[in-house]
């Protein structure tokens, strides 16, 4: 059977599986999840097996030492998988929940039902606690998922959802609900984006590259984020400490990840006096700052920022600085230059907050806090399957909800359309 066949026909089990794992009850998730999370504990020393086995090749492949961080499992990591899936497991479950019933003059009682996707294909790199989290979320939500992980995690990722699907056999759901690619040719992604047929939602997850490439090639609706573009505007009120601790968190507290800090923007009528004294906390953490002219007038040591500086992520301690006329500069320099991730104002000035919060084009929008509190568990959602800077269906963060659509449902007592 060639790859094309093998995707076609783990797809269409996939469809057949989401329409029972739509009829399932909370209580059977949950207790499915609560039995995959132990399955992992149980099985940890099998999947660390298999973990070592990716990184050997990765070594091989000359993987960076992040890469393989990522890549490597341990006992305490598969602890917090199964964790994680708990948590999942806890969360209040969407389908089923009507959001909403009004009544027509005719009588007709109209509502709004949450429903699931269907069948949602999951394209990720790197992690393997990926498998586990997509799964939960998925499975929680009354999807069926197909996964297809990086090459650099083959093992570990088979590993981890030969466990998960040895639950569901258990209890008699379909396997195809939760399938994982289990070959590494690229041609598996490429064939796997072919099937609108069966497939009802992809989310990839991992850089650029990987989203682009998606997007183009897929025949199938995609919720992306392309990259991290998060801005901090220091209002004319701001606290200086406290301003200085959000942005030293936003920064340097982990700069490689989409809601670190990218660039910092100043109101001009404070720049005199918070432009040094943010440029040496920021110099003290080992931070390079590209300035505008302005910022670099009080603060000459900083490299001077191009046009290309204010659409740049630069994933590590770099961070592009301006000095604006006020709250309106601040808003149209975000829009024009943000990626519709996260954004923050710090400030004093109650109706500023506001102005930000309504104008600002993100998908978060923050009131003096860090941007790196931009993630689902740390917005409440429990677990997070993607960021979405798109707005059909989900802006953000997404969680479960995020997983379900509505259908109308009407109830009547007879009526008939005159």
């Amino acid at each position: 059977m060639s790859v094309a066949e093998q995707i076609r026909t783990i797809a269409a089990e996939a469809r057949q599986a989401s329409f029972a794992m739509a009829k399932l009850s909370s209580a059977v998730k949950n207790e499915l999840l609560l039995d995959m999370a132990q399955g992992l504990v149980n099985n940890a020393e099998e999947i660390i097996a298999e973990n070592k086995k990716d990184l050997a090749a990765g070594k091989e492949r000359g993987l960076s030492s992040a890469m393989l961080d990522r890549l490597m499992l341990n006992e305490a990591r598969i602890k917090g998988m199964a964790d994680a899936i708990r948590e999942v497991a806890a969360l209040p479950d969407p389908v089923g929940e009507v959001t909403g019933m009004w009544k027509r003059p005719n009588d007709l009682m109209v509502g709004k039902m949450r429903i699931p996707l269907g069948v949602i294909g999951i394209i990720y790199e790197s992690r393997p606690n990926v498998t586990s989290d997509a799964a939960a979320l998925c499975l929680k939500s009354g999807n069926a998922v197909v996964l297809r992980g990086g090459s650099e995690a083959i093992h570990s990722n088979l590993a981890i959802a030969t466990v998960l699907k040895g639950e569901l056999a258990k209890r008699n759901i379909p396997a195809a609900a939760l399938s994982l690619i289990p070959f590494t040719e690229r041609e598996g992604v490429t064939e796997m984006l072919k099937q609108e047929e069966f497939i009802d939602v992809i989310i990839p997850r991992g850089g650029e590259s990987l989203i682009r490439f998606v997007v183009e090639n897929s025949k199938i609706p995609v919720i992306k984020h392309y990259k991290g573009v998060c801005h901090i505007f220091v209002d004319a009120s701001a606290d200086f400490e406290m301003a200085r601790e959000i942005i030293i968190n936003a920064k340097v507290q982990r700069p490689g990840v989409c809601n670190a800090l990218e660039t910092l923007l100043i109101h001009k009528d404070i720049a005199e006096s918070f432009v040094p004294f943010i440029y040496q906390a920021l110099d003290a953490q080992k931070v390079e700052i590209r300035g505008d002219e302005t910022f670099r007038s009080f603060a000459p040591q900083a490299v001077p920022a191009t046009e290309e500086d204010w659409y740049a992520e630069y994933l590590e301690l770099i961070l592009a600085a301006r000095v604006v006329d006020g709250l309106d500069a601040a808003i149209d320099h975000i829009n024009r230059y943000c990626s519709l991730h996260t954004e923050s104002i710090i400030t004093g000035d109650y109706g500023n907050a506001q102005r930000f919060i309504r104008e600002v084009n993100s998908g978060v929008v923050m009131v003096n806090a860090s941007t790196r509190f931009s993630d689902g568990n740390q917005l409440g959602l429990g677990a997070e399957i993607g960021i979405s800077t798109t707005k059909l269906h989900s802006f953000g963060p997404m969680g479960l909800t995020d997983l379900t659509t509505t259908k109308f449902i009407v109830y009547g007592a007879g009526q008939v359309r005159p």
